[in-house]
């Protein structure tokens, strides 16, 4: 069993910045790909940036030149570091990791979600 314990999450006016953190742990031999989710009331589930452990990202159009994602391997960590953020990025955010358990099984986790509110 992985848990995955998100944080940075909070309320910021239009055009700040905030800093997600999501730390796996527990059955992990390696991780693949981390990702941030994010779900605003009454809509679907979308992906937000991905990166594999070797680095490569992928971000929505909606948040590219705003939003960075990055990982710390060797903590298991991933970020998403947001700027100039505006009141649609309101939504829980969620966190998502794909990794090899020790049994060699490749799964995935969904953290519990991180509210972020973004005021006009």
């Amino acid at each position: 069993q992985v848990q995955l314990v998100e944080s940075g999450g909070g309320l910021v006016p239009s055009g700040g910045s905030l800093r997600l953190s999501c730390v796996a742990s527990g059955n992990i031999f390696t991780m693949n790909v981390l990702a941030w989710y994010r779900q605003a009331p009454g809509k679907q589930r979308e992906l937000v940036a991905d990166i594999t452990t070797a680095g490569s990202a992928n971000y929505a159009d909606s948040v590219k030149g705003r939003f960075t994602i990055s990982a710390d391997n060797a903590k298991n960590t991933v970020f998403l570091q947001m700027t100039s953020l505006q009141p649609e990025d309101s939504a829980v955010y969620y966190c998502h990791v794909e990794y090899y358990s020790l049994d060699n099984d490749y799964l995935e986790q969904w953290g519990q979600g991180t509210l972020v509110t973004v005021s006009s």
